[in-house]
């Protein structure tokens, strides 16, 4: 499921996640998963990821970044 991580925009739906992967090939590969509800908001703060919560509440999860390269292989 695509999220988008501006702080303001809020998860449509519940979803369990394992990784937050950006646009540009890096991964926050968190460190247990994250059950992220319907309402709440992402946003980066200094690199770390922080939901808040519907209720306000806000949840910095622990994880480590790292890169993920795509290979792509010709056709035939």
């Amino acid at each position: 499921m695509r999220l988008t991580a501006d702080g303001t925009t809020p998860v449509s739906r519940s979803v369990l996640a394992n990784e937050l992967r950006t646009d540009d090939g890096y991964v926050f590969e968190l460190r247990d998963p994250l059950l992220l509800l319907a309402g709440d908001r992402i946003a980066f703060e200094d690199t770390v990821p922080v939901v808040t919560r519907a209720s306000g509440e806000r949840v910095t999860p622990a994880g480590d970044w790292s890169t993920r390269c795509s290979v792509v292989r010709p056709a035939g």
